[in-house]
């Protein structure tokens, strides 16, 4: 890990995250990095594990990784977390930056502890269900991340939701510095005009993992009865091979198709006769709003949290109870015979893309970001520019 020995001319800002890989985080954290790099500040983008990024990074943004865990065995853990630790330290303390952001648990907890050690003032976020993350951590960890979390300079959510699930614990409801600010949507290039698929077809977008809900929208899809439709799931991950075998036990090989990860998503959303989230926990749901943000009608599982803040049931989406296979199929069913219907919704869930316009979404995190470092940043500033005696 090479670090440039001269200091940065503009103040500096870490964004850290444990992997770069594809997810709506990873997504919005370079969009981040991305951003403020262009508006006078330097970008430091820290990955905690060494994986090829899933999105553009601009080529002016700094970007480390701090380990390449290829070895689950204790031994080879322990060794990770002390190079994590002071590799971390080591940055801080040679980059000097006026804050440090985070997104997800465990890269919070790593920001927070190197950040007390190096006095950098920063910012956490937390991007999912909280009963997924700190709220379930032992005592002893769950105590570490809530002292962490309070001394942050905010703690940010992107759901109502997920604010209500941390205030609700008997630990972190005493957090006075929550704030939240949603995902904004993704500006993708124009669609083509070339077919992404020979027949009409519903989309799912996402990884391929349990928590996602393919499963479910796979069985719920065997149930609709639609057999002029097929079903695509652009994604990949862990639970691949589980889904193909779901699959084939249905005997839908023909119908539901796997294409892996695609990077002319704008072309599936497009063209997609609906799109259906169904997942079993968010935080607020990146390809939902993608998809609303292309006119494509959408049906979401109305799960913790997130869809309910962005759906208002049957005006721009509809919402179908979480654990009902059957509402999910009925509602398949009946959308796609519904052109008029579909027509509406599309139309009404196009407005996400002003109310979640990245120019405000990213303003607002302009916004907090200098409400909290402007005066450290002035400072440093004011040290480096006086003369030496």
């Amino acid at each position: 890990m090479n670090i440039p020995a001269v200091p940065f001319s503009k103040p500096v800002l870490f964004f850290i995250i444990p992997s770069l890989k594809g997810g709506g985080a990873e997504r919005v954290i370079i969009s981040l990095a991305n951003y403020f790099n262009k508006n006078n500040f330097q970008s430091v983008l820290i990955s905690l594990n060494n994986d090829v990024p899933a999105y553009e990074i601009d080529n002016d943004v700094k970007v480390f990784y701090l380990t390449d865990r290829q070895k689950n065995l204790f031994v080879y853990r322990l060794y990770h977390i002390a190079e994590t630790f002071f590799k971390l330290i080591k940055l801080l303390r040679a980059q000097k930056p006026v804050c440090a952001l985070s997104f997800i648990t465990s890269a919070n907890v790593w920001t927070g502890i190197t950040c007390w050690f190096t006095r950098v003032p920063y910012i956490v976020s937390e991007r999912t269900s909280p009963d997924r993350s700190v709220i379930r951590f032992n005592y002893l960890r769950k105590q570490l991340a809530l002292n962490l979390y309070k001394r942050a300079e905010a703690v940010v959510v992107s759901a109502k939701g997920v604010e209500d699930c941390l205030l609700k614990d008997k630990d972190f409801k005493v957090l006075t510095n929550i704030e939240r600010i949603t995902n904004a949507v993704t500006i993708f290039p124009l669609p083509s005009e070339e077919k992404v698929h020979h027949r009409r077809f519903i989309l799912g977008v996402g990884r391929l993992a349990y928590v996602k809900g393919f499963d479910i929208l796979i069985e719920a899809y065997a149930k609709s009865g639609l057999t002029d439709v097929d079903l695509i799931i652009v994604g990949d991950g862990e639970e691949r091979a589980t889904l193909v075998c779901q699959i084939f036990n249905l005997g839908l090989r023909e119908r539901v198709l796997l294409p892996g990860s695609k990077n002319n998503l704008q072309d599936y959303y497009n063209q997609a006769e609906m799109f259906v989230l169904p997942s079993r926990n968010e935080g607020y749901p990146n390809a939902l709003v993608e998809a609303m943000s292309f006119g494509c009608p959408s049906i979401a599982v109305d799960c913790n949290f997130g869809p309910s803040e962005i759906i208002n049931n049957g005006q721009n989406g509809i919402l179908v109870k979480r654990g009902s296979i059957s509402d999910l199929a009925d509602a398949m069913h009946r959308l796609a015979g519904n052109e008029v219907v579909k027509t509406t919704l599309g139309n009404q869930a196009r407005v996400i893309s002003q109310t979640n316009h990245p120019d405000k979404i990213l303003g607002e995190w302009e916004t907090l970001i200098k409400k909290h470092v402007a005066a450290t940043a002035t400072a440093a500033q004011l040290t480096n520019s006086q003369p030496a005696l």
